[in-house]
């Protein structure tokens, strides 16, 4: 692997991180009762914001196919 390899493999894990902190809030936000419909819906953004980073970045890993 490559030091860009390495490197977007680490963004990978830091991005897959904070889309699971997300959700852990998401869900902990709808669980309490007291659930700020905006505030969910700002996380959700966020959450898929991330997960389309992730998707972006794991597509850059993959080497190009000359057809």
């Amino acid at each position: 692997m490559t030091m860009e390899e390495n490197e977007i493999a680490e963004k990978i894990q830091e991005l897959v991180v904070r889309h699971r902190d997300l959700d852990m809030a998401i869900e902990a936000l709808i669980e309490s009762g007291k659930s700020d419909v905006i505030q969910i819906q700002r996380l959700k953004k966020q959450k898929l914001f991330l997960r389309d980073r992730i998707s972006r970045l794991e597509n850059d890993m993959l080497p190009d196919i000359i057809a």
